[in-house]
């Protein structure tokens, strides 16, 4: 689909240097539909007609996307429909699925072999180092690390749905909260001009909080299955006898740190020259950064021994569709951030005034329910951009003066995508990863039903905390 797009957009490039910007002020609501269209698809579609989106959900998405550019060309001209998912896919798409792809293709290719024998603390002590984890190679990363090895460590008990389901909260979603390598909306975050650290120094203590309380009721839970006599099969139906622990693969590691590396010289050099390719702006170190992405791929793939990524049943198949999906994300929010940052003359003027009270000042805590109220049915990164533009867009503004909205922005994306299977891309894989190893796992609304006992109470403790 990005091919076909591309393609198309070759054809508008004569255009391009006239293109004027997508204005938001005065439009109809209508060129909104494409955006909740996609999202919508992309929330119903694998739970309505899960054979039909999976062989045909790049054509959905590629359908929203002309939904949108077809009629922006029509009336305000080629130039603008180009130009505005150009920019798009410079500036932000292109950036975004290369640092998804390169973690997802080296952690995938560390394999980890053996077993170890899944009691309360071990297992507790696999999540904390799973969340640990997640800031650093990406919830998705960590999951595809992690998940295989902690069921087999349970795969002698009797109650194991528990487990996974505590992994989708800590490691498969909050866990990335304290680095834009974590989780995609931070990494979008990053590209609009927030600090790599900033979500460190400013929602650590809500991360702490949380994390360390679902590690707490996951241990007593555990425990309270664990001392039941009948909870650990006999050793002669054990599946996979203990066994020390061995990783293949360990080459990746390194190219982990490479790209921990290259995220942070991006952020913290500014070398000054910038590139302009049809009217958007390329800074050179996030063009350096970016092809030594794509290097970091290729070397991964290179060095990889076969049957490190055969353990880990790596496919294309999950990247590939995020590529997909986000390519038709990235153009159908196009016309919706221009809404939003027109603030009260767009058509979104009254999601402005239901976040803001009547001194024009935003109210955190609206911020914090509204963003993780999106992201726990659509998927968090455009949930988060939607609402960094509704409070005004303006990274240096948000990181400073309105640091406790952008704050609640973060958390209410990260932290509230575990609230169904569909917040965030690992939930789903989690998922199937687990059903694979014969358990059984809650349905859509079954799992909600745990996030809804577990989550939302400490959520609603945490608005009172941190966001009044």
């Amino acid at each position: 689909m990005r091919i076909k797009i591309l393609i198309g957009l070759a054809g508008l490039l004569p255009a391009l240097s006239q293109a004027a910007e997508f204005n938001g002020s005065g439009v109809s609501a209508l060129w909104g539909v494409p955006f909740a269209g996609l999202l919508l698809s992309i929330a119903l579609c694998p739970l309505l007609t899960p054979m039909f989106w999976h062989h045909h959900f790049g054509k959905i998405a590629l359908g929203w996307s002309l939904a949108f550019l077809l009629p922006c060309a029509f009336i305000y001209g080629a130039g603008t429909a180009g130009g505005g998912a150009l920019h798009a896919f410079a500036g932000e798409y292109i950036p975004f699925i290369i640092l998804i792809t390169s973690l997802f293709v080296v952690a995938g290719g560390i394999c980890v072999y053996g077993n170890l024998h899944g009691t309360p603390a071990l297992n507790t002590g696999l999540l904390a180092l799973g969340t640990l984890l997640a800031s650093i190679m990406g919830t998705t990363g960590a999951s595809m690390l992690l998940i295989r090895p902690l069921i087999r460590a349970n795969d002698n008990r009797k109650h194991a749905v528990h487990i996974v389901v505590f992994f989708i909260f800590l490691v498969a979603n909050a866990g990335g909260s304290l680095t834009p390598l974590g989780d995609p909306p931070l990494f979008l975050g990053f590209l609009k001009g927030v600090d790599f650290f900033w979500t460190m120094q400013n929602i650590f203590p809500e991360t702490l909080f949380l994390c360390t309380a679902l590690l707490a009721i996951f241990y007593l839970l555990d425990l309270h299955y664990y001392r039941n006599k009948e909870e650990i099969k006999p050793v002669s139906l054990d599946p996979t006898p203990d066994a020390p622990l061995r990783f293949e693969g360990k080459a990746n590691f390194v190219l982990l740190a490479v790209i921990v590396g290259l995220v942070l010289m991006s952020g913290f050099w500014k070398s000054g020259v910038v590139f302009n390719v049809f009217g958007v702006e390329l800074e050179l170190q996030n063009v350096v950064r970016d092809v030594l992405l794509v290097a970091v791929i290729f070397i991964s793939l290179k060095i990889t021994p076969k049957s490190a990524r055969e353990g880990n049943e790596f496919s294309w198949g999950p990247i590939q569709e995020v590529a997909k999906l986000f390519a038709g994300i990235f153009i159908t929010i196009i016309p919706v951030i221009a809404m939003l940052r027109a603030g009260e003359e767009g058509a979104f003027a009254s999601v402005i005034r239901a976040v803001t009270d009547s001194n024009g000042q935003p109210i955190n805590a609206m911020y914090f329910w509204a963003s993780g109220a999106l992201s726990s049915f659509l998927d968090n990164a455009p949930t988060y951009l939607v609402f960094f533009n509704t409070a005004g867009g303006d990274a240096g503004v948000l990181m400073t003066r309105l640091a406790g909205t952008l704050a609640a922005i973060s958390c209410g994306a990260v932290f509230m995508g575990a609230n169904s299977y569909i917040g965030n891309a690992p939930n789903m894989m989690v998922k199937a990863i687990a059903e694979e190893r014969g358990i059984k796992m809650p349905s859509f609304f079954g799992y909600m039903a745990w996030s809804c006992m577990v989550l939302v109470p400490l959520f609603i403790v945490m608005t009172f905390i941190f966001f009044r």
